[in-house]
Parts: C-alpha cells; structure tokens; sequence
C-alpha cells in the first residue's frame, strides 16, 4: 500500500505567532526550505518551537486531519510489546541443525546400509528404535515441569544421530587406523579406541552441541534439569544412529548385542552427556563467563571418565557382569535419585514464587498448592475437563502461564533476567487473567441447562 499523497496547502508556521491562513487558501509565500520526506516527497518546514511549544500534529499531518487525536480515558493500556527485544536467530540456527544434522544421520545410514546390507540396516533401524523410544520417554517424565521447545529437542536430537555420530565415526576410525598401522597390532587398536578413543572423541562432539544450544538459545537453559534435558536427548540420538551400525554389524549375534545395548546400557550414551549438561545446568545460574569455561571442561571430563569406564568393563570378558552389577547399577540408580530431587527442586520454585504473588492477591493459595504438585495439576485439568474441552485447555494454558511466571521471577531474583526473551511479568499477569475469565466463561456455559 503506498503511502498518503503530500497535502501541497499547508502553510509555513508563523515564527510571530500569526493566525496561520486557511487550509483551503493557497499559501502566499513561497514553498519553505526544510526537510524532504524520503516515502511521500512533502517537505516538512524547519521545526519551530515558539514558546517551547511544539505543532500541533494535525498541522503538518499528511492525512488531512483537522482536529488533534482524543485523550485516553480508559486507564492505564495493557501492554502488548516490551521495548528492547532482542533480534532472535532462533529460525536460522534451527534449520542449519536440522538440515546439518539430517544430512549427516543420512550420510551414515547409507554407509552402514552399503557396508551390511539393506535387510541387515533396516533391522537394525527398527531394533534402534527401542532403546531411543525408552530415553525419550525418560527425557519426557523429567521435563514436565517446564517444557523445553520441541524444535529445540529436535536440534538436539539431530546432533547426536547426525552431526556427532558421523564425527565421531570418521574420527574414531582414522585414529583407530593410525594405531593399528603402528603397533601393527589389530587387538591393541581395538582397544585403545573402545577405552580411549571413543570416550575422548564422542563426548567432545556430544558435548559441542549441547554447548551451542547453551550459547545461541541461552534463554531456554536455565538449570541442571535443563541441561540433563538437552544433553540426554543428543546422547538419545547418537545411540540411536550408533545402535544402527552395532546392530545392523552383528547379524548372528544381533539379540545379543541388542540385549546388551538396548536392555542393559539404554541410558549409556544419555547417562555420559548427562554431566556436560549438569555442568553448564550450574554455570546457567551464574551472571558470568568464567563458570561456563570451567564447568564444560568438567562435564567433559566426568563424561568421558563414566565412558570409558564403561567400554572398559565391556571389554574385561567374563568381569563385565560383577562391574555391571557392582558399578554400572548403583551408578545408574544414583543418577536416578538425582533426577527426581531435582525435579522436586522445580516444585520448590514454583511454590516459593508464586506464594510471592499469592500474598498479594494474584492467586489463591490453594491454586498454588496444586499449581506445585504434578499429580494436583492433573487432578485439575481432569476436573475441567468435565466442563468440556475447551474449560480443560483453558485450565492447562493457565498452569502453563503460572509456571513461566514464577520460573521468570525466579531469574529475575537470581539476576538473570536479561537473559529471557519470553513475556513479560505484566503481560503474563493479563494472559493468567484471561486463562480464568475463559475457564469460568466455559464452566458456566457447561453448567446451564
């Protein structure tokens, strides 16, 4: 739509505060000298303030108004947009991990497919799913809290089945040739690169996305949870493309392999990028650089030590059942204690804040107290939903909306407010408002006869 024609009868404005001539009259004084609109091509007089009173805008308006707009008497306006948002890159750095890591997952399948077969690959494809269906759904029962986006999870889960799987798969096989070709030694490079190499090289090209995802969507990274979150889904899709090749590898002993990989060690891969992300989970809660340069070289560190602790007991013979039981079990229950006391941790959150707004007469207290229990915040969209589905979405949207509320005080107490690029406390505020106008509407529309 192209912009309003210049009104060429506008008359110069009157330094000597003279009663300016009829807008119907042409001007009797040359066209003045001042500032030439680029879109419409009028030319603005030079800004006069006589007085230190500014025009009036319907003076030197372009559509002819005649009268100044009218005063605001509804009150304070509900704000819809807060001024200093960050440009975001969420879109392209998105799509450059989807396409970088689809490329790459498809480049390694169709290796593994000319190196054993299309039956043996597409096997192995459909036994891989198993186990990745198993970690997702342990990634799922941990994220409830505050949902991660799930483009994100998408990213991350593209990395380790592509961009870190077939790293690592080039990676591992040069290094593992160069030993063989200098000890001359086949047994030797085999295991050097299951106890050494593989832990070093994986857990540095897992760890490199979960890093990126830490830098560019720092606004989605909050915590430890967060982190495990992140981290257990790039391990999820490098073990996922990584089964492929050890299943598709193994065709007389497939049930074998797929019993130890897929029954046994499911979390392996999740369990080991685990502490990369529980290491930058803690550095996310510090305003400042220097945490993040020495927790990811700590989460490394541990990750790969878990690792190749684990190919080496793999590797022992007949010791890997005692080191399985012994070690691998009570590590593995460990890390499961820690995830549930730091799921309860986000309950603790989201009570203590949204107490803060119950004091004030935000909420009730009792909407806290389900608003702090997964089990109570089921129990009510249950409740609404005999309403009828649009009382339970209603319900579910102003769960959502508190949650974010009180994780977005939270940051702002702890002083990383800046950090978010979600809605503000204000708008938030109003959308909890018209979460409960929109549930009560439908509830009592339910309720008539």
């Amino acid at each position: 739509m192209s912009q309003p024609p210049p009104n060429p009868q506008h008359a110069a404005p009157d330094p000597y505060h003279r009663r300016p001539a009829p807008v119907d009259q042409p001007p009797s004084a040359p066209p003045p000298q001042g500032v030439r609109s680029a879109a419409t091509g009028h030319v603005y007089p030079p800004p006069v303030r006589p007085g230190g009173v500014a025009p009036s805008p319907a003076q030197y308006g372009t559509m002819r108004a005649t009268h100044a707009p009218p005063a605001n008497t509804t009150g304070q306006l509900d704000q819809v947009w807060a001024p200093g948002q960050p440009q975001s890159n969420r879109w392209a750095f998105n799509w450059m991990a989807y396409i970088a890591g689809g490329l790459m997952m498809l480049i390694l399948i169709t290796t593994i497919l000319f190196q054993t077969g299309v039956s043996a690959t597409v096997a192995g494809f459909l036994l891989a799913l198993v186990p990745l269906l198993i970690v997702l759904a342990g990634v799922m029962w941990l994220d409830r809290w505050e949902p991660e986006p799930k483009s994100l999870l998408a990213v991350a889960l593209l990395w380790g089945a592509g961009v870190s799987a077939l790293s690592s798969y080039w990676i591992n096989s040069a290094i593992v040739l160069n030993i063989f070709q200098a000890t001359g030694d086949p047994a030797q490079a085999e295991v050097m690169g299951a106890v050494v190499v593989a832990p070093v090289v994986e857990e540095i090209t897992k760890g490199l996305g979960i890093l990126a995802i830490f830098l560019l969507r720092r606004e989605h990274f909050d915590g430890p949870v967060d982190g495990v979150v992140y981290a257990a889904t790039v391990g999820a899709g490098f073990a996922f493309t990584e089964n492929i090749l050890y299943f598709a590898s193994s065709q007389e002993s497939v049930w074998l392999v797929f019993v130890m990989r897929g029954v046994f060690s499911p979390f392996a891969h999740a369990l080991f990028s685990a502490c990369v992300g529980i290491a930058l989970g803690i550095a996310a809660r510090r305003s400042n650089g220097v945490a993040v340069g020495i927790a990811f070289p700590a989460g490394l560190i541990a990750a790969m030590a878990l690792h190749a602790l684990w190919n080496g007991s793999a590797v022992a013979g007949e010791a890997f059942l005692v080191l399985y039981l012994v070690v691998q079990v009570p590590l593995f229950g460990a890390t499961i204690g820690l995830m549930a006391w730091l799921r309860r941790q986000e309950s603790n959150v989201v009570r203590a804040r949204l107490s803060e707004y119950a004091a004030v007469g935000w909420f009730a207290w009792h909407e806290v107290d389900m608003l702090a229990s997964l089990r109570a915040r089921s129990q009510a969209r249950q409740w609404a939903g005999s309403f009828g589905s649009a009382a339970k979405e209603a319900m579910r949207n102003f769960q959502r909306d508190a949650t974010e509320l009180a994780y977005q005080r939270q940051h702002v107490l702890t002083g990383r407010g800046q950090k978010r690029a979600h809605r503000s406390e204000h708008e938030l505020l109003n959308q909890l408002r018209q979460d409960r106008q929109t549930f009560v509407a439908h509830a009592q529309r339910a309720r008539q006869p």
